[in-house]
């Protein structure tokens, strides 16, 4: 019988063994690599979105920073979601940005380079504090009127879907009843987007939106149950778990909760949140768990660094994103080479001090064990918030360009991108058919631990671990030695 073992202290998930009489170690490692291979092949069958944000106002950054739509790899990602227009006084669809109309443009020429992107414009946010879907919402006219206006610039911008950015129904000023009223939008909008397809005989509009992670907030705001079955898929905003706002450190996005949270701050955690949505009815398929590219900042008021640590305030604003209580991750991979820097195992993310600074984030490691969670609730697929926050250049982190979200396309499962080339017969492979006959799949590299294989339609691709990092077979991951 083989039976799984307590994982090493941060090592994440791990396949490990206990030998009984009868059984070899042969026999059950043929065993566990079977059962990795149907693993592999259902988490790639059911998780098959990966769904990048983008915003409009990464243009402003400066020098290396700047982002703009030239600035997207066509093949990096399933969907990306432009972010931000928002709604008029008259419930209509508007460009925020001056130049958004040639945005728009550049980013739907990158389908004729791939056929299979998708592209969806994200519509709401706030207008002095207030979001302008509570106007949107408050009569049948007015939502009639947005649709109608939404399905037009969908259209005639060459989008494949809406993004809803409404945070969040029953919140933030919205008065009482927003609840039904926004399951009524929502309704109303995925309805109107099947007879637009059927009446004009085009691909039906795509339906998402960006929903809560916090409990009571997904309590107050949402009827999950009936909402669910209208969109194509959900992005949960499963990070800002903590933040510059709490009085002691807390990391961004964790997967469960740690031995210093208490009350309400139990469920500040991906694993309570995602249970939440499914406890209420949405669809396993249809939850996209969010991976933050940037890190949430603090202050420290006292020599204590670990988590938990007494705070007051934000670190430094990051001298590209220039925002107080966040870094971007290329702003983390400049910060760190001076930094100390920790494994917090009881939630599987990182964070790094120095001097007063502290900072939590993600990185490939840590990217690598939400994926296997990922896997374990069959979710549909990841969001990223953003594409702009990695580092999208490759100039910062020496790791290649967008080194977090290859990683997650990576760790999903997705094939290598057609601009990926197989790698040489060199020491470092010394078998250059490696690959012949084999699986598709990722492979231990026996002659150098510190890279693995990952084998496509019979090529084989070299891929390299993070520095300090080895190849676990175990868990198709890279981690500590």
């Amino acid at each position: 019988m083989v039976t799984t073992n307590p994982a090493p202290q941060g090592s994440g998930l791990c396949f490990c063994t206990s030998w009984r009489k009868g059984f070899t170690p042969e026999s059950t490692m043929a065993k566990l690599l079977a059962a990795l291979s149907i693993l592999l092949l259902l988490h790639i069958a059911s998780s098959n979105k990966l769904v990048c944000h983008m915003t409009n106002w990464a243009q402003y950054r400066p020098g290396s920073a700047k982002f703009t739509s030239d600035n997207i790899d066509p093949f990096l990602c399933t969907h990306v979601i432009y972010s931000l227009a928002t709604i008029n006084s008259f419930n209509q669809v508007v460009n925020i940005e001056w130049n958004d109309d040639q945005q728009y443009s550049r980013l739907n020429r990158l389908k004729s380079v791939n056929p299979d992107l998708k592209t969806l414009l994200s519509v709401g946010g706030t207008v002095n504090g207030i979001s302008p879907f509570i106007a949107v919402v408050a009569k049948p006219e007015s939502r009639a009127a947005f649709i109608r206006s939404a399905i037009s610039y969908l259209r005639t911008h060459g989008f494949d879907g809406l993004n809803l950015a409404w945070e969040y129904p029953g919140h933030n000023g919205s008065p009482q009843g927003d609840k039904e009223k926004f399951t009524l939008l929502v309704t109303e909008l995925s309805k109107a987007f099947v007879d637009d397809a059927k009446d004009n005989r085009k691909t039906k509009l795509l339906l998402s939106a960006n929903v809560a992670a916090l409990v009571p907030t997904v309590d107050r705001a949402y009827e999950v149950n009936k909402i669910s079955p209208h969109f194509d898929f959900i992005n949960i905003l499963t990070y800002d778990f903590h933040g510059h706002w709490e009085s002691a450190t807390g990391h961004n996005s964790p997967l469960y909760r740690s031995p210093v949270d208490s009350g309400s701050h139990v469920q500040h955690n991906i694993n309570s949140s995602v249970s939440h949505w499914l406890a209420l009815g949405a669809p396993a398929e249809k939850l996209l768990l969010g991976f933050p590219t940037y890190g949430r900042t603090y202050r420290l008021t006292t020599a204590a660094t670990s988590l938990g640590a007494p705070a007051n305030g934000a670190a430094e604003p990051g001298p590209y994103t220039r925002t107080a209580g966040f870094w971007a991750y290329y702003e983390v991979c400049d910060f760190i080479p001076s930094a100390t820097t920790e494994w917090i195992s009881e939630q599987e993310v990182p964070y790094a001090t120095f001097a007063t600074s502290w900072v939590g984030y993600d990185d490939k490691r840590s990217f690598s064990s939400k994926v296997q969670w990922m896997t374990t609730y069959n979710l549909g697929g990841a969001h990223v918030w953003t594409m702009d926050m990695d580092d999208f250049s490759g100039h910062f982190c020496s790791a290649g360009a967008y080194p977090l979200i290859n990683h997650l396309r990576m760790s999903m499962g997705f094939p290598p991108k057609p601009t990926t080339t197989p790698a040489p017969p060199t020491t470092r492979d010394p078998v250059a058919d490696f690959c012949r006959g084999r699986p598709d799949g990722l492979y231990e590299n026996s002659a150098d631990k510190t890279t693995y294989f990952q084998c496509f339609q019979g090529n084989t691709y070299l891929h390299r671990c993070q520095p300090g990092l080895i190849y676990w077979d175990s868990c198709k991951c890279c981690n500590w030695p």
